[in-house]
């Protein structure tokens, strides 16, 4: 008989009914998204709004001072001479942009060397070469501008690499048996906890976060900035998410519960807002959907196509009408043509 080893990350926290209710009410979201099929058009200008949103959020909580005006003017622009604020931007832009294409392609695991790679999106040309995309190699403090005070001794740097694998070994012998959402809320607070590199972290913390929920199942990167609910209350946020004091004095009475109901509080939060902006989107005349498109595209998710004389049954539309309804479908990059002359059917892109 082999003895397995024990975890030596075991987070405490408890299955609270509002956390329980979090995760339920999550699952409702989420499916009713599921259920639309939104125009192309629509989704990318959503995309475009999420990052810029996420942009400026993620930087403000860390002290970025530029307003959300400025932050979209600088992504739209790119200006060639930029201050180390615009750069911070344009820096979480490119990675929003780039681990959401990593995420589509399924190219991006979650592992130490990945979170070096997006640390170094985030913070490069920021700060020195030898510091940006690699773990910390010295002591790290976190101050309080406000009071200027040290608030939060991490742990030795000589730990952190190993408490970084225990937290992967946690997530790895429980992706089945505990819910996504937990997984997700205990890596994101563990990891600002061990707080593995000099700079960066909340950052890196954020967009890991994000992977992370993709990789099991609630793939909402390119459309949701949960980093909006954090900048609502920043103070909030840090109560919430890290320590206050020394590690080593308060690692053993650590328990994620608080954490997590906030954290999946703001998950709901940034997935109402998401809803209401598709549902405001859809009303708009050149991409709003008929009930008769609408039957198109549910035909096509049932039987895997659609032919003009498939469709010619469910609706009493003439054949110079059904053609148009096909054509905004494809305009809309919902749908795509297939087959050529009496052959021809659509199916979904």
């Amino acid at each position: 008989m082999t003895n397995q080893r024990i975890l030596m990350f075991n987070p405490k926290y408890t299955i609270t009914n509002k956390l329980l209710g979090n995760i339920k009410r999550v699952a409702e979201i989420v499916t009713d998204l599921n259920s639309h099929s939104f125009p192309k058009v629509v989704l990318l200008e959503m995309e475009r709004r999420a990052r810029e949103i996420s942009a400026y959020s993620s930087t403000s909580i860390e002290g970025n001072p530029l307003p959300l005006t400025d932050v979209k003017r600088i992504l739209k622009n790119r200006p060639e001479y930029i201050r180390d604020s615009e750069k911070e931007v344009l820096n979480y832009n490119k990675a929003l942009i780039e681990l959401d294409e990593l995420i589509r392609e399924k190219k991006i695991a979650l592992n130490i060397d990945w979170l070096e790679k997006i640390q170094k999106m985030v913070m490069d040309g920021l700060i020195a070469e030898h510091r940006s995309g690699h773990i910390r190699k010295e002591p790290v403090f976190v101050n309080d501008p406000r009071i200027r005070k040290t608030i939060y001794w991490p742990p030795d740097h000589q730990e952190v690499i190993s408490l970084l694998n225990d937290l992967f070994e946690f997530l790895e012998k429980n992706n089945q048996s505990v819910d996504p959402l937990i997984l997700a809320g205990i890596f994101h607070s563990q990891f600002v906890i061990v707080h593995p590199f000099i700079d960066g972290n909340g950052r890196t913390a954020r967009l890991a976060t994000k992977v992370l929920l993709a990789k099991m199942g609630l793939n909402t990167f390119n459309l949701f900035s949960f980093e909006n609910y954090y900048n609502q209350n920043v103070t909030r946020y840090f109560e919430e998410v890290g320590l206050l004091g020394n590690y080593y004095d308060l690692k053993d009475q650590i328990d994620f519960t608080s954490w997590l109901e906030y954290f999946t509080d703001g998950i709901i939060d940034e997935l109402l807002r998401v809803e209401k902006e598709l549902e405001k989107e859809a009303i708009n005349p050149d991409t709003a959907l008929k009930e008769y498109h609408q039957k198109i595209i549910d035909f096509i998710k049932e039987k895997g196509f659609i032919t003009d004389k498939d469709y010619s049954v469910l609706t009493d539309r003439a054949k110079p009408t059904r053609n148009l309804d096909f054509r905004k479908l494809i305009d809309l990059g919902i749908i795509v043509k297939a087959g050529k002359g009496k052959a021809t059917y659509y199916k979904l892109k």
